[in-house]
């Protein structure tokens, strides 16, 4: 795991509500360059809207977002992908009647199903596809349906997926749940290659004992808010963590 750094990716008073319910609130957080940074919490404390926030799925009513200094609040996804921000979902999102390698190109190319498919296939595309279908160990299913993977392929798949654009910075939404402890212990090495190679990540993990092995930093929501951060030893330890996960 390579030394923390400057901050990279982070939010300011990031603010938002759905109708009477405030899913985040005034939510200020960074995520340094070359960390592996945990994001947890109760269910509903707001995790995922957060993401959602950070990656412009959703506007937020108040608060920025920054990239590198500079501010992506109101972009697209799109958009924000392509200057270095990629994310999973907690359920995967793939096309499930394309192939695994055509899973793999689809969020690079903004074009129809009949250009990607046909004979003029991006070379280069195709190639890193391969490279990292090889490192996921799904190459010798390129050609299946997305479909016809199991669950934890299908997490497999889409996580390598969004390393097609070459993040610089990526937000993994449960990357363990649902899976069997041979690809989590799988995913968890991943990771920790990937980070060593330069790539930052925040990490949404109900799984403590993945986070707490896993990662450098923690941050904890409840009810919309953080309510602590630092080291997993600190966090551990902290009276507002037990009691936002264990009742007063």
């Amino acid at each position: 795991m390579s030394a923390a750094g400057s901050p990279l990716l982070w939010t300011e008073g990031l603010t938002r509500s759905f109708g009477g319910i405030t899913a985040v609130k005034d939510c200020s957080l960074e995520v340094r360059t070359g960390s592996i940074t945990g994001l947890i919490g109760p269910n509903g404390s707001g995790k995922t809207t957060l993401f959602n926030l950070i990656t412009g799925i959703y506007a937020a009513d108040g608060g920025e977002v920054y990239l590198r200094d500079r501010r992506i609040t109101g972009l697209t996804p799109s958009r924000i992908c392509h200057l270095g921000l990629s994310r999973t979902f907690q359920i995967t999102r793939l096309f499930w009647d394309l192939s695994v390698l055509e899973n793999m190109i689809v969020p690079v190319r903004q074009v129809g199903l009949r250009a990607l498919l046909g004979p003029g296939m991006y070379r280069h595309e195709q190639e890193r596809a391969l490279v990292l279908l090889e490192r996921v160990g799904l190459t010798h299913l390129k050609e299946q349906p997305a479909g016809k993977l199991s669950f934890g392929q299908q997490k497999l798949l889409e996580f390598a997926s969004v390393l097609m654009s070459e993040p610089d910075v990526v937000l993994l939404d449960e990357p363990t749940g649902g899976v069997n402890p041979t690809i989590i212990r799988f995913m968890m090495d991943l990771i920790r290659a990937l980070n060593r190679e330069g790539v930052t990540f925040l990490v949404v993990e109900h799984n403590m004992t993945v986070v707490m092995e896993l990662c450098d930093h923690i941050i904890v929501m409840n009810h919309g808010q953080k309510i602590a951060a630092g080291p997993p030893p600190v966090v551990q330890q902290d009276p507002a963590v037990l009691d936002a996960y264990l009742g007063a």
